[in-house]
């Protein structure tokens, strides 16, 4: 038997169970009728408890991190039965369980679950049961592998994203313990509410001597590939992003007593300077801007609004383009608010590089794809314009990525989808690809 002849039955059946397992996952909210999951949460712990389940489940040794994070881990074996030492390093697989607000079933999940699957199809055999001390793998890996499911990613409830993949990268901010929820809860109170010493949060941290490398599998956040009519790509880069909270200033004063010539409406203002986003952003190449929070005061409908604030989430391929956009930007907000007689200022709140994927692990990608698509043709390549955790990783480990096609391209979303047949796709690719990084000489 050829040990990498995995059968399309087996892989049919991994990828019904990563649609079925996201359905489950699905119930796990804290809004009943839709999906919400956020960082430190109880959600966030039943998710935890349930992964662990199906991480052991095939045999891998389990643990959650100082900052959250669920891991799993399957030392390599050979066909002989020997065993590979618990110190080789191990390539990680994986993605983020945490999602937004009202959010959709995949986004993250379906990347986790893969990688589960992943570890599945190595196993000899591939059966459903547990694994024992006698399982073996179909291929003599010369590394382990890991499967994380990251616990922040969305910076949902803090505000600040990938809180969890910044924890094992070695990038923590002490600074960070001060962010508060909506409700006025600390990350620091949050932490010690689910368990987590905070005192102990440099343990998450990895050393790069013990990581290979991150694959992640995930869905595209737009619709390049629906539109294409292709099932999987692989991802170049991940866009470099900068988030602001701007505020307009103008005087509040009553709305039926002040002609247009006294008025300075604030809101008037921060309108306008949304639609100059749009159009700013909308004539540069792989720019993107978006006004995803706007609020007026004081907010009656008698008073002219005397001060808006509002965020703008810009994102580029390039660091550079991203701040030569935001340079325009400001000046246009300048011109804006100078003849309307309104002030403006704001405060960054994320800055995050672009993170440009290892060529190695992009031809490994690539070549999975080719083996896994039905006609065998060229995988094509796609920049992600979504933030992922790979952004943070990136600074201890290189990262490749590969995206599953995503209909219409709705993400963040009630609506959003993936299919069983491009799980499957994906699967079969991911599974190819990890089994070439293998035999790939490494230094």
């Amino acid at each position: 038997m050829n040990v990498l002849d995995v059968s399309r039955d087996q892989i049919a059946t991994a990828a019904r169970r990563v649609m079925a397992r996201c359905d489950e996952l699905a119930q796990v909210t804290a809004t009943p009728g839709g999906i919400t999951r956020v960082y430190l949460s109880p959600e966030h712990a039943r998710v935890n408890r349930l992964v662990a389940e199906w991480m052991r489940e095939i045999g891998m040794r389990t643990w959650q991190d100082a900052a959250g994070n669920q891991f799993g881990r399957m030392e390599p074996t050979s066909l002989s039965g020997t065993r590979g030492g618990s110190d080789l390093p191990a390539l990680l697989l994986g993605s983020h369980l945490d999602t937004v607000l009202d959010a959709g079933r995949y986004d993250g999940i379906v990347g986790v679950l893969m990688a589960l699957e992943i570890v599945r199809l190595l196993r000899v055999p591939t059966d459903d049961g547990a694994a024992s001390d006698g399982t073996v793998w179909r291929v003599p890996l010369p590394f382990a592998i890991e499967v994380v499911a990251f616990s922040d990613e969305e910076g949902t409830r803090f505000g600040k994203a990938l809180l969890g993949s910044s924890a094992v990268s070695g990038g923590w901010d002490e600074a960070w313990w001060q962010l508060t929820d909506a409700d006025g809860v600390t990350l620091h109170r949050a932490f010690l509410e689910f368990g987590l010493d905070p005192g102990r949060i440099g343990e998450a941290a990895k050393h790069p001597d013990e990581l290979v490398a991150y694959l992640e599998a995930h869905i595209e956040q737009g619709p390049e590939l629906d539109r294409a009519g292709l099932p999987l790509a692989v991802v170049s880069s991940i866009a470099s992003a900068r988030r602001f909270q701007l505020v307009v200033e103008g005087e509040a004063r009553h709305a039926g007593g002040t002609p247009y010539d006294l008025r300075r409406d604030a809101l008037l203002g921060a309108s306008e300077a949304a639609l100059a986003v749009e159009r700013i952003c909308a004539a540069e190449h792989h720019i993107v801007g978006t006004v995803g929070r706007f609020e007026a005061f004081p907010g009656a409908v008698n008073v002219i609004p005397g001060e808006v604030q509002f965020s703008l989430d810009l994102r580029g391929e390039f660091d550079g383009e991203r701040d030569r956009v935001w340079g325009v930007l400001t000046r246009e907000l300048d011109a804006i608010m100078g003849r309307r007689g309104l002030r403006w200022h704001g405060r960054e709140i994320h800055s995050a590089p672009a993170l440009f994927c290892e060529p190695l692990l992009r031809d490994v990608v690539a070549a999975g794809i080719a083996r896994a698509q039905p006609d065998g043709g060229e995988a094509p390549i796609v920049f992600s314009r979504a933030g992922h955790d790979g952004m943070a990783l990136g600074a201890i480990t290189g990262v490749g990525m590969l995206f599953l096609r995503n209909p219409d391209g709705i993400s963040h979303h009630p609506d959003e989808a993936v299919s069983a047949g491009d799980v499957a796709h994906g699967i079969r690719a991911l599974f190819e690809a990890v089994t070439l990084l293998g035999h790939e000489p490494r230094g």
